[in-house]
């Protein structure tokens, strides 16, 4: 047979490019020499070797050895993600049918979750700073306001830091929840690194949630598909969530994926802590010289916007005038060699890690340089891109599990979604199941794919949806 997998692998590595994206690796070794010792690490539970799903010897020690590193109770590796990380969470703390207090912004493994969990959402909206034309972090009176109002609420789950490294309150929002007895849980899966430099933003582990997943393959140098679950309070029981480990996690768990959570921990407690606080000063003198650039803008903390109660600068979202994100970012790698992670409309996004060296950031700072000494263009067409406000019209799993049919997008207007609609990346629903849709979201969708961004859940030929049968 053909293998265009590994025919596009091989043009990957060959081709050198500059690594602005995931995985946190960024293509180069730390502690671990996979050359040598990848196809013999790739084993079984052979003797010596302990089970991930019942550990009792060497992945228990080591999962006590990270826990001890980021200051959590107890830690978990989980092998598929933080997906899984957040499909264990949730489950832990709600029974079937249970209310959760959800940002509206999360990724799709949450709305994912609440539709195996069968949970009913109430929905907390980030602000919309217009400076920067993108969504910010979520208000802790919102958070009050939500609780109050609703009391049978049995948990809250936030996303903080989100894409563009935008950091919420998390310590005054922890005292919200738990002063009326409630859980929380934050999906910190991009923000692991903060946890090792006082000079980033202060992680959720320190800020009184009860549950934080982290995607280690993000921003460590671990491998893709590798997430921790880390345990930080005694309101969650422990065996619960040994429990709901079982019933998430494959029983093949990848032992590269375990030494590789265990190994980049290693790396960030010594090495990687000291390479983090040599690069800040470096990363914050590179924005400066990004934002000078005659066009350029780069997202920065607003100090008339209190939802960025603060904001992890090794994410460079950069705008150039008269260039949609898509543009600029096609530019760089087509031109420059430079790999960047996403793009929305008015921006493209670096992110970098304790992997990306100055000579990668040197390079990034004289391609954008010499992109904006072409052609002047005009300001793009003003246009926002806050998010809108869907009606929840039932359960997401009430709709999701029931009688479905696609339907064109402009027959769409007035039915329910059956399955979320999503940008990706970030892989933000735009719809979540079980949504309404109305005129103005349609538009907003066709707005999206008028402007190339790769839409998740549509049919093949992006034309046509999948809705709940009426």
């Amino acid at each position: 047979m053909k293998t265009p997998v590994m025919d596009a692998l091989k043009k990957l590595v060959e081709e050198d490019s500059i690594s602005f994206h995931f995985p946190g690796h960024k293509g180069r070794t730390t502690n671990i020499d996979w050359k040598k010792l990848m196809p013999m690490m790739d084993t079984t539970e052979t003797r010596g070797m302990d089970n991930l799903l019942d550990p009792n010897g060497i992945i228990k020690e080591s999962q006590d050895e990270a826990a001890k590193v980021f200051g959590a109770k107890k830690t978990f590796y989980v092998p598929n993600g933080s997906t899984g990380s957040n499909y264990i969470a949730l489950s832990v703390v709600c029974q079937r049918g249970d209310k959760i207090l959800v940002q509206r912004n999360c990724h799709k493994s949450i709305y994912n979750s609440m539709i195996l969990n069968d949970l009913r959402p109430v929905y907390v909206y980030p602000n919309f700073n217009n400076l920067y034309e993108s969504t910010t972090g979520v208000r802790p009176e919102d958070i009050k306001d939500a609780l109050d109002k609703d009391p049978d609420i049995k948990a809250v789950c936030l996303t903080s830091p989100n894409y563009y490294g935008i950091c919420s309150d998390i310590e005054a929002i922890a005292k919200i929840v738990h002063d009326r007895e409630k859980i929380l849980i934050v999906d910190e899966a991009h923000g692991p690194h903060i946890k090792f430099s006082e000079r980033y933003p202060k992680s959720a582990i320190d800020s009184g949630a009860d549950l934080v997943i982290h995607s280690t393959h993000k921003t460590l140098p671990s491998i893709t598909q590798t997430s921790m679950l880390h345990i930080c309070s005694d309101r969650i029981d422990i065996n619960t969530v040994r429990d709901r480990f079982q019933l998430y996690t494959t029983t093949s768990p990848s032992y590269l994926f375990t030494v590789s959570n265990e190994m980049a921990t290693a790396y960030m407690e010594v090495e990687g802590r000291n390479r983090l606080d040599d690069m800040y000063d470096y990363i914050v003198d590179l924005r400066k010289r990004l934002e000078a650039i005659d066009g350029v803008s780069v997202l920065q903390k607003d100090p008339d916007d209190e939802t960025i109660f603060d904001l992890d600068i090794s994410r460079i979202l950069i705008g150039l005038r008269g260039y949609k994100g898509t543009e600029l970012m096609d530019i760089l790698y087509r031109d420059y060699n430079i790999r960047m992670e996403m793009n929305d409309y008015y921006s493209t996004l670096a992110m970098s890690t304790v992997m990306n060296t100055k000579e990668d950031f040197e390079k990034l700072y004289e391609a954008v340089k010499d992109i904006a000494k072409r052609e002047k263009r005009k300001a793009l067409e003003k246009l926002s891109i806050d998010m809108p406000r869907p009606t929840i019209a039932m359960s997401p799993a009430q709709a999701y599990f029931s009688k479905k049919k696609l339907v064109d997008l402009k027959d769409s207007i007035g039915k329910v979604v059956a399955t979320s609609v999503i940008p990706y990346p970030p892989g933000v629903p735009l719809l979540a199941t079980g949504e309404l849709i109305t005129k103005e979201l349609y538009d907003y969708l066709m707005f999206l794919l008028e402007n190339n961004i790769n839409i998740v859940n549509l049919s093949e030929d992006k034309k046509q949806i999948l809705v709940v049968e009426d």
